[in-house]
């Protein structure tokens, strides 16, 4: 079985996530998207909510789960016995990041990296800017899929 993770922190989950999502299902027998803890970080979306907005989205496709881990993610793949790690690239400066990252993974492991290029409706979308969107009240729901409900709190 060709299994991939689609690693990240989805706080929430954007257009562009789901587009490389869609189109590695294409590629990979299982596309797992890995929800990343980070105590460090502060979310605006719990991880409860983040996962629940991905599976939503992806309720129909049995091709995809949605998963969290800690650590390292070579390690998270060994432990699921996944072979691929799939990454979204919107921009240069994204690559020469994930170009770095995928790198070291091969460093610690034998796990290839296959990136896609995002698509370029939805190339200048980023988590962060969707944060931005919805902290300021602005229409989020075009850059996020029909799962991201925001409740006001």
């Amino acid at each position: 079985m060709k299994r991939a993770i689609f690693p990240g922190s989805f706080d929430p989950i954007t257009n562009g996530h789901y587009d490389i999502i869609k189109r590695g299902v294409k590629l990979f027998d299982e596309v797992i998207v890995a929800i990343g803890i980070n105590a460090d970080k502060k979310y605006m979306f719990s991880l409860e909510e983040r996962k629940a907005f991905i599976e939503k989205a992806f309720e129909n496709q049995p091709k995809v789960k949605v998963t969290t881990y800690k650590g390292l993610t070579v390690d998270y793949c060994k432990e699921i016995g996944a072979k691929f790690i799939l990454r979204g690239l919107r921009n240069p400066a994204d690559f020469e990041f994930e170009k770095a990252i995928a790198h070291t993974n091969r460093k610690l492991s034998k796990i290839e990296t296959v990136f896609l290029l995002t698509a370029a409706k939805t190339s200048y979308i980023s988590s962060s800017i969707v944060r931005d969107v919805i902290r300021n009240n602005g229409d989020y729901t075009v850059l996020v899929p029909d799962s991201v409900q925001i409740t006001p709190k």
